[in-house]
């Protein structure tokens, strides 16, 4: 049996690093892969579209996660790390509340890391960087919550925020902005 799924792309590389994608561009190339209902949220690769293909089926989303990466890879000419989750699983996520109570203040930032492999299994959770910039309050296989303490405004914290053996990558979204995300998905 298909079922349409509606799924939340979370996309690396987007509007980054002197990369700049016109979001109706980056919906015209999901829209080129046969993707249905595509639209996208503010201009950070929050892409909202759905497809036939069975959510708990590991595979089909795996080569649905591919045939993304590749196309974007083609269009634009370099690498687009695609995270992949269903409406469902962003709102059971948020519903967890992973960050117990902790509040965002000006100094404190609260972010959801979507990862491509879970952390691991030697990476304690919860983790507090030796300098105290950032702390891993949570993680489930693909996302990891992070707490970063800024320091005179900035986020002093390093890039390997999962240890040196994680080999995945992650993109992150701050807590605030992926309930906003969840509220436009919802919308479609």
């Amino acid at each position: 049996m298909t079922t349409t799924t509606t799924y939340i792309a979370f996309l690396r590389s987007i509007n980054v690093g002197g990369r700049t994608v016109r979001m109706e561009r980056l919906r015209g190339i999901f829209a080129e892969l046969g993707l249905g209902n595509v639209r996208s949220y503010i201009q950070t690769g929050n892409v909202f579209f759905t497809a036939d293909e069975d959510a708990a089926d590991a595979a089909a989303r795996a080569a649905l996660t591919r045939r993304i990466e590749e196309h974007l890879a083609e269009a634009l000419g370099y690498a687009v790390p695609t995270m992949l989750r269903t409406v469902d699983e962003v709102e059971a996520l948020l519903a967890a509340e992973p960050f117990g109570g902790i509040e965002a203040t000006p100094d404190v930032r609260l972010l959801v890391n979507f990862l491509t492999e879970p952390l691991p299994a030697d990476f304690p959770v919860p983790y507090t960087s030796p300098d105290g910039d950032y702390q891993v309050v949570a993680a489930d296989p693909g996302t990891a919550y992070v707490v970063i303490h800024l320091r005179d405004g900035r986020w002093n914290a390093t890039r390997k925020l999962f240890g040196p053996s994680y080999r995945g990558l992650a993109t992150a979204r701050f807590l605030h902005t992926t309930v906003k995300i969840l509220a436009a998905a919802r919308k479609g």
